[in-house]
């Protein structure tokens, strides 16, 4: 049989279904798209709802891809098992009311024993089918398989949830009596229980039924258009292909576990740390490079979690630092021929890794201190099983560890109420994925309704002729009251893309209605949600239709600031920014990006000062028709989560160039100004930012003045606070500001009737700078008083300084100046407050600031860290102070 590497079998899946007239779809992003039920994409079929339940119908009714996936319903399985994976790759074919059962169990068996194709000896290959599906038996008979290796089982019907289902059938491949010891794996087979020797390859699903929750199988009705869904899991194609014991030893996963090896320094012994790294390592990666972001919550939660069991898994091999990072450089090698953008995004996700790694170290830290807590509060030495869990399921701390601390102290805790909770959780996640996989019924009628219909960019009013009116379950000839109606042409334009439908009205001698919402059906068709307010509406009627205008016009800014926005973005920062998401309608626009360092508010200033100036060049807009190659070519920006036609709309907007099929303004001058209203984190690397243009910039600023005013009472009060401490201190600033009572009557003064709120703000950072600098002038000044502490030791010169509640940047300027005043000089700060403390430290000899910090941080149950000559840290526990300063001496005398 043929030795096939993992590129070698997705090319050849590719070729052939190609050769069968099937249009190759890339593998969509691992995120979905207009699709709020799932947190990944989970199987090859999940990207092909749309056409299987009817929502849109593709150009090709053949379809076959390589769809990356990502299931998360049972993680702790993973490395216990020889296959089992979160992430893996899942090669389809699909008809779409085009063949059914017969002819791709055709392709099939031809794909898989053709010497041109896999080559399998059909010797080799045993199916089950469902237990009446006499249609497949026969087939598969009758193409040469022996009637002794198909087997018909009840459990081969596909059926999850309401919508499309069916009869399949699986192809197993023999591995052979190596795998089969005892000789009871045929038997186990046949009795679809768990065994070594037959693995499964594919599965051809028969989807021709619709599921109805109550209804009983046998009374399905029959769906309008039969389809067929087939998964084949490369993960498992690559097992057999290169014979090897389970999945982990491919070219998919060893190239990462001998990495993994090598930072160890332990030789792979099939042990789950090695597996569960590899599959871990692989999951995070993809998924970032698809713009997933860690969280507390949905998917990057997941992420999260991820992460953290291989950062577990590797202290078991004895790694103590971050490492998962150092990994990504050799996924993307195995993964960047199918997946460019893997690489490309490399920098990116080695950096989303790295944080994320040393957050967990610290968290882990967090963690062992609750469980002291616990123990110190505990009566009986006794730790509940659900204490124990939480500690698992907050801090990522494992039962195994938990134990070990237990154990230690003469604790004990309960197991069994452990895993009661483990289980519940585990059952809830279950319970979601299964409702994550529901579809959507196919409505035949759309789906039968084929006219076309053109949508006008320009025309904000036009005559169009009614070629269909639909209600919620059927086609009619009229409508007396809300319904569907589409015309033979259009200017109202259907939501997509994160932009708003237009609304409006239609007309004409006998019929006035209001149109409130346009939505896209399975053909492309904008359907047109009208409520009628006089008369009635037939087929064939022409009718007058009107957008709004104004609104279109205000909705059009907003969109094309969406895309200054994006470009400015991407010219303020070296570090890539991705979208992640967007959302415009007439009164605002919302941008979702994600980006590895940190905004403030300095940076925002920045981003709006750019997108104005933008707007200002008032350069006209340029719409053209492309294909997706050549606007590729040209650099336009593509949303990776979306999946575009061969022909695609480019905007170009001075230098901003997208791919886009939204509505935008004629120049950039349209849209007048920019302002961007709000920003936040919504997650670990991912930022939203809302704003707006045009005349909705004073309503909304007056909103946010508005909201904003108890914070301006805050600064005023500030800047008192500084102005009297900077008195008591004896600091004289230079800095003339009216704060007087008799000049301000009320702080909206200063909004509304001075326009001094930027000011204020300006003046008080300022005034801020101005005083620290000062301050640390001021005790600079003291240097002499710190070198009289002084002290020799083993050779070298400590300086150990104890403060209470000090600026930490004063205390790093103290630290600079010591430092450059002596020689083979070790300065150490304690910096003290009331319930945590800090330190600094600067060496210039041969002692290790870093390790110094780190351990005093240690010391009070803390971390810290940093470089050789420079670093901080802290701790909450101040009653060990003591302890530091004699950890300090001890390692400066070498002891």
């Amino acid at each position: 049989m043929k030795q096939l590497t993992s590129n070698e079998i997705r090319n050849m899946w590719k070729e052939f279904f190609k050769e069968k007239g099937h249009k190759i779809l890339e593998s969509e992003s691992l995120i979905p798209v207009d699709d709020n039920s799932l947190l990944f994409i989970n199987a090859g079929v999940t990207t092909m709802k749309k056409y299987f339940d009817g929502s849109i119908v593709p150009e090709n009714k053949r379809l076959s891809s390589i769809q990356k996936c990502i299931r998360t319903n049972d993680i702790d399985n993973v490395g216990l098992t020889k296959r089992h994976h979160t992430f893996f790759e899942m090669m389809g074919n699909f008809s779409i009311g085009d063949y059914f059962k017969e002819e791709a169990l055709v392709f099939a068996y031809e794909f898989l024993t053709s010497e041109k194709w896999a080559g399998i000896p059909k010797e080799k290959l045993y199916v089950t089918v469902y237990t009446d599906d006499d249609v497949a038996f026969d087939k598969w008979v009758s193409l040469g398989l022996d009637e002794s290796h198909v087997v018909r089982l009840e459990g081969n019907f596909w059926e999850i949830g309401e919508g499309p289902c069916g009869p399949d059938s699986e192809i197993f491949y023999d591995r052979g009596e190596k795998y089969d010891k005892d000789g009871t794996a045929l038997e186990k087979f046949k009795n679809d229980k768990e065994q070594e020797r037959f693995v499964e390859i594919w599965n051809n699903v028969f989807s021709q039924f619709n599921s109805k929750k109550g209804v009983k199988r046998e009374d399905y009705k029959e769906l309008p258009n039969k389809n067929i869904d087939t998964g084949a899991g490369l993960e498992r194609w690559c097992l057999v292909f290169q014979e090897v014991d389970s999945t982990f030893e491919t070219d998919l996963f060893m190239p990462i576990i001998n990495r993994v090896s090598e930072i160890s320094k332990k030789e792979y012994d099939g042990s789950a740390p090695f597996k569960v790294i590899a599959d871990h390592t692989r999951a995070v990666v993809m998924a970032l490079s698809d713009g997933a972001s860690f969280s507390n919550s949905g998917r990057g939660y997941v992420l999260r979690r991820l992460l953290r069991r291989s950062v577990r898994m590797g202290k078991k091999l004895g790694i103590n630092e971050p490492f998962i990072y150092k990994l990504v450089d050799v996924v993307s090698s195995i993964m960047k021929d199918a997946y460019p953008n893997v690489e490309e995004n490399k920098g990116m996700v080695k950096t989303f890794i790295l944080q994320e790694e040393e957050l967990f170290h610290k968290t882990l830290s967090a963690g062992e201190r609750k469980l002291y807590d616990l123990m110190e509060e505990a009566t009986d030495n006794t730790i509940s099983g659900y204490d124990v869990f939480r500690l698992y399921d907050t801090y990522g701390f494992p039962y195994e560890l938990t134990v070990e601390y237990l154990e230690e102290k003469n604790f004990t805790t309960s197991k069994e109420e452990f895993d009661k909770y483990m289980e519940q959780a585990k059952a809830l996640a279950k319970e979601n994925m299964k409702k994550d996989a529901d579809m959507n019924i196919q409505n035949e009628v759309l789906l039968n309704f084929t006219k076309k219909s053109k949508f006008d960019y320009e025309r904000i009013e036009l005559e169009g002729t009614v070629i269909g009116l639909f209600t919620k379950e059927s086609e009619v000839e009229q409508l007396d009251s809300s319904g569907f109606v589409v015309f033979d042409r259009t200017c109202f334009y259907a939501e997509s893309g994160g932009q708003v439908a237009d609304i409006g009205g239609i007309k004409n001698d006998h019929l006035k209605a209001k149109v409130l919402n346009v939505v896209k059906g399975p053909n492309g068709q904008h359907l047109h949600y009208v409520e009628i307010l006089e008369g009635s509406i037939k087929v064939g009627d022409k009718c007058t239709m009107k957008i709004m205008d104004e609104r279109r016009e205000k909705i059009k800014r907003n969109h094309s600031a969406v895309h200054l926005i994006q470009k400015s973005l991407k010219t303020m920062f070296d570090a890539p920014i991705n979208q992640a998401g967007s959302y415009v309608d007439d009164e605002r626009f919302r941008f979702d990006f994600t980006y590895t360092g940190k905004l403030n508010d300095d940076k925002i200033i920045e981003l709006e000062n750019l997108a104005n100036e933008r707007v200002n060049k008032a350069v006209d807009s340029k719409i053209e028709e492309m294909s997706l190659d050549e606007a590729k070519e040209k650099g336009a920006i593509a949303l990776f989560t979306e999946k575009y036609k061969d022909i695609v709309r480019v905007v170009e907007l001075g230098d901003s160039l997208e791919l886009c099929g939204g509505t935008h303004v004629k120049n950039t001058k349209d849209i007048e100004s920019i302002a961007i209203l709000r920003y936040e984190s919504k997650g670990s690397n991912l930022y939203r930012i809302e704003g707006t243009t045009a005349t909705n910039v004073k309503k909304q600023v007056a909103m946010v003045v508005e909201h904003y005013l108890i914070e301006v009472e805050k600064l005023l009060s500030k800047a008192k606070t500084i102005l009297e401490k900077a008195e008591a201190k004896g600091v004289e600033l230079d800095f003339n500001v009216a704060l007087d009572n008799s000049e301000v009557s009320s702080f909206k003064d200063i909004v509304y009737n001075k326009n001094q709120l930027a000011y204020v703000q300006k003046e008080v950072r300022e005034l801020e700078k101005k005083y620290k600098k000062s301050k640390i002038n001021y005790e600079s000044a003291k240097i002499d008083e710190y070198l009289d502490k002084k002290e020799e030791v083993n050779g070298k010169n400590l300086v150990l300084l104890e403060f209470e509640e000090f600026n930490m940047e004063i205390l790093k300027s103290i630290a600079d100046n010591v430092g450059n005043a002596i020689k083979n000089c070790v300065v150490f700060i304690i910096n003290k407050h009331k319930d945590s403390v800090n330190f600094i430290c600067r060496s210039n000899s041969s002692i290790n600031a870093g390790l110094l910090v780190k351990s005093a941080s240690n010391i009070c149950l803390a971390n810290g860290g940093g470089s050789a000559t420079f670093a901080q840290g802290g701790g909450k526990d101040i009653s060990k102070i003591d302890e530091v300063k004699k950890m300090v001496h001890v390692t400066l005398k070498g002891e």
